[in-house]
């Protein structure tokens, strides 16, 4: 591309780095990243997004936090995507806490979390034996006015077949 007189653009490295993060080679997508950098690109949420999921996978939380601290002093606010993989991304490492502390921040910070953001953290806390958490945070999806998503509401079933939640939270299934 650059040998025909194309220079690459901020685009055009998103495409590449998510190549890099999805096929486990993240050491070459952060050098890329520096490239960019150093090239004086405006980097956007979506190129940060790319990394801080890609970090995530690779298991590096800490480091995605650091990338995700960050973004306001890369003058790059997140959307509703990057918290959802980042609230993800806590709830696989068991940093339940610090999961809900960003989805209630979030709101706080003008990103308001929609119905994919809470069955991310709905699921994390299922997944991580957190039931009773997790039916609260479904209750309060309802009266939002989101609803529940097939894999959520999958793990909620289990759950009622497994007498690990009350039973009386089966009408929120039913409204969501």
């Amino acid at each position: 591309m650059q040998g025909c007189g194309q220079l690459p653009n901020v685009q055009t490295y998103a495409i590449i780095l998510d190549a890099l993060c999805s096929n486990q080679q993240l050491p070459k997508a952060i050098e890329l990243l520096r490239e960019m950098k150093d090239k004086k690109l405006e980097l956007n949420i979506v190129v940060y997004t790319i990394i801080i999921e890609g970090l995530l996978k690779a298991g590096k939380i800490e480091s995605a936090i650091e990338v995700f601290s960050g973004l306001s002093s890369n003058v790059v606010q997140p959307d509703v995507w990057t918290y959802s993989i980042m609230i993800k991304g806590l709830c696989n490492g068991g940093l339940l806490v610090e999961a809900e502390q960003l989805f209630r921040e979030m709101g706080e910070k003008g990103c308001s979390a929609d119905g994919g953001t809470y069955n991310t953290i709905i699921r994390g806390f299922i997944n991580n034996n957190e039931a009773s958490r997790a039916m609260g945070l479904v209750q309060e999806m309802v009266e939002r006015g989101f609803s529940a998503d097939a894999s959520t509401v999958e793990l909620i079933v289990n759950l009622l077949s497994k007498d690990r939640v009350d039973p009386a939270l089966l009408p929120l299934l039913k409204s969501s």
